[in-house]
């Protein structure tokens, strides 16, 4: 008696399109299958999604704000300066380049003199480095530094990138940057006597290497920025049959489980 109830394979693609589109009504899963060549009418597509215990009306899982800072990240890159002083009280300055999505973080260069020239010339350098990656990136924050030249700008701009300037003292209009000089002071520059900018490229590099490959990080669930063998999933080990690395110089101890 009455209509046949609906194949399962078509309830299943109904149910799909739903929870992959939580801002998708009945209507529009309706609209969306006829583009498909699939006759379905709405009614019907209504009762599936009630059978299966979601709302027919649209915007059925409500985003928190975390979850929509981390679909906006996408695509976003920020770059800064951090000073360090050496033993001999010269001014070092660091130029970084962080991912936003990934946390991955990239050094573009170390010096004691920062031109706008050589700010230029260190951010060609990483675009070729990055090649294809590089017009992934959307927008790039910066500060209104000066040493950020038009050069800088046009050459991003170049990749497809809108560059986004920070504004006038707002360090929390580029937090992400911000929270990485920090910790790497923490975990690793207040802990040493930085004798020259040569020291300080090899000290950066290792703990660059550590931070993308080897740190956990919580606004990761934990994870690392770049997946290593250390991220894959093994059996709990013994206490015994762990190693310990030490990185850079015994300021940070890596662990892994022993061959």
């Amino acid at each position: 008696m009455g209509r046949p109830p609906l194949a399962d394979d078509l309830q299943q693609l109904i149910v799909r399109l739903a929870r992959e589109n939580p801002r998708w009504g009945y209507q529009r899963i309706h609209g969306e299958l006829l583009r498909l060549g699939i006759g379905v009418s709405a009614s019907s597509i209504r009762r599936v999604l009630r059978a299966h215990g979601l709302d027919p009306a649209p915007r059925r899982v409500q985003t928190s704000w975390r979850s929509f800072l981390r679909q906006q990240a996408t695509g976003i890159g920020a770059c800064d300066f951090f000073t360090v002083d050496t033993v001999f009280l010269r001014r070092v300055y660091v130029l970084f380049l962080v991912e936003l999505a990934s946390r991955r973080v990239r050094l573009a260069g170390v010096t004691t003199h920062p031109t706008g020239w050589w700010v230029a010339q260190q951010a060609r350098t990483i675009a070729a480095v990055l090649n294809d990656e590089a017009t992934a990136f959307k927008f790039l924050i910066r500060d209104r530094d000066a040493k950020f030249t038009r050069a800088f700008d046009d050459l991003w701009r170049s990749t497809g990138a809108e560059i986004i300037p920070t504004p006038v003292q707002a360090p929390n209009a580029n937090s992400i940057a911000e929270r990485w000089v920090g910790t790497v002071r923490r975990e690793c520059l207040d802990q040493l006597l930085v004798v020259g900018c040569q020291q300080l490229i090899r000290v950066l590099r290792t703990y660059v290497e550590h931070y993308n490959l080897h740190r956990p990080h919580r606004s990761l669930a934990f994870a690392t920025p770049l997946p290593s063998e250390r991220g894959a999933a093994r059996s709990a080990p013994n206490v015994g049959q762990l190693c310990r690395r030490d990185v850079p110089g015994g300021l940070i101890h890596e662990y892994d489980c022993a061959a």
